[in-house]
């Protein structure tokens, strides 16, 4: 649901309008207007490798420090602390990152776990609870140890561990179907190609690598420490990649398919978060400018084509608030395979040279729980680097189990 037109109703009266933008600019009150004055991420990068050594706490509590920094907020006024996590231990990994950053004990925390969503949906329950009111200040976010997660395991009727690779989503006579058997479904179903599939997996490569030589990431990695040195920098990106090399990959999933380990994400480590308050609040921080929050969903479609939610919560989204995908500026889609994106992107109408302009997580990687986070710290760097107030901005992301959640946000000079 949007966050004006559902919990809210139709309460728009007495809300301001920043400018003359003529789609999706009704805003809430000052004092309930979400609005995202700062973002952050930790380097992204495989699991097992560089960050291996760091558990999700070690990788999140810097960034949240940082974002204090960054934000002027002072610790003690840091209302919550709500972080996405997937594979995680447990034991509300919010709470004890906040602790492990400095912030004082009368912070709490919050964990959520919406799989793949899960730092996507910790910033839209952000975004609604400001809307609720109060002018509170959250940082919001996901963060994911791979190289760290526990082993998992039922007791069997023995009593002895019964170890498994994953959770189950949804109960078997949905299909439940691993995550590359659905990515052949989506791309069966809506007709993605190999050639297109492969094609996107390498712009997505060129595009990150040249981001970094331009150091569009500099601004937004928080160094992070580790026994062997700072890491500072993506490590996922490969420069040998080419078409060439693409087709030699094999069928990964299902014998015969298209969706191949060239044309798919690999799992990573990061952490990623955004400072998110009131409109009323950042003015009188005195922030410069931000990413407003305009509206949010999140679907439920056939767990069978799990990677077609994004589509679903997205035009769903843009639908109510009669905004156009041309009407978009930035859009971050998280790129767990090739055929979801480019089949959601066909069912949006939207141009896959559009999206990601920096790469996307078929070059940076996938780390679950912080990916969705990592979408809106891409878009906010982006918004800020091409300076055009009133722009548009879309982070969307599909999820294990069959859904995705979406975001509409909007670039603004805040002023007082």
């Amino acid at each position: 649901m949007t966050i004006v037109s559902a919990a809210l109703a139709s309460e728009t009266v007495g809300s301001e309008k920043v400018n003359a933008e003529p789609q999706g600019a009704e805003l809430l009150p000052a004092d309930r207007q979400p609005v995202i004055i700062a973002a952050r991420r930790t380097a992204v990068c495989r699991a097992n490798g560089s960050l291996k050594d760091l558990r999700a706490h070690q990788l999140l509590a810097p960034v949240l420090k940082q974002l204090l920094t960054d934000s002027l907020v002072s610790p003690d006024a840091v209302s919550d602390v709500v972080i996405g996590n997937a594979v995680g231990g447990g034991g509300n990994v919010a709470r004890l990152a906040l602790l492990e950053a400095g912030l004082p004990v009368s912070v709490p925390g919050l964990t959520v776990d919406r799989q793949c969503g899960s730092g996507l949906d910790a910033i839209v329950l952000a975004a609604r609870l400001v809307a609720a009111g109060g002018n509170p200040v959250y940082l919001a976010g996901g963060v994911e140890s791979i190289s760290t997660a526990p082993l998992r395991a039922h007791r069997n009727d023995d009593g002895e561990p019964g170890f498994f690779a994953r959770a189950q989503f949804v109960p078997h006579s949905y299909g439940d179907p691993d995550m590359g058997v659905a990515a052949e479904n989506v791309a069966a179903r809506f007709g993605v190609s190999r050639s297109r599939q492969d094609a996107l997996a390498l712009r997505s490569h060129q595009r990150a690598l040249a981001a970094a030589a331009a150091g569009h990431f500099s601004g937004e990695i928080t160094p992070l420490e580790t026994p062997d040195g700072a890491v500072s920098a993506d490590d996922g990106p490969r420069r040998g990649l080419n078409a060439t090399v693409l087709t030699r990959f094999p069928a990964a999933f299902v014998d015969g398919g298209t969706v191949t380990a060239g044309n798919s994400c690999f799992d990573a480590d990061a952490a990623s978060a955004v400072v998110i308050t009131s409109l009323q609040r950042a003015r009188e921080l005195g922030v410069a400018d931000g990413l407003l929050v305009l509206a949010t969903d999140t679907a439920g479609v056939d767990p069978e084509l799990l990677g077609i939610g994004a589509a679903v919560a997205a035009g769903r989204m843009l639908a109510a608030r009669e905004i156009p995908t041309a009407s978009v500026d930035l859009v971050e889609f998280n790129e767990a395979f090739a055929s979801q994106t480019l089949a959601c992107l066909d069912q949006l109408d939207i141009d896959p040279d559009r999206v990601n302009v920096d790469g996307g997580a078929l070059a940076l990687g996938h780390a679950y729980g912080a990916s969705g986070a990592v979408l809106v710290t891409r878009l906010l760097a982006q918004a800020r680097r091409a300076g055009k107030e009133g722009s548009l901005a879309l982070a969307m992301i599909s999820i294990a189990g069959g859904m995705g959640t979406a975001a509409l946000l909007r670039y603004e000079a805040i002023g007082s």
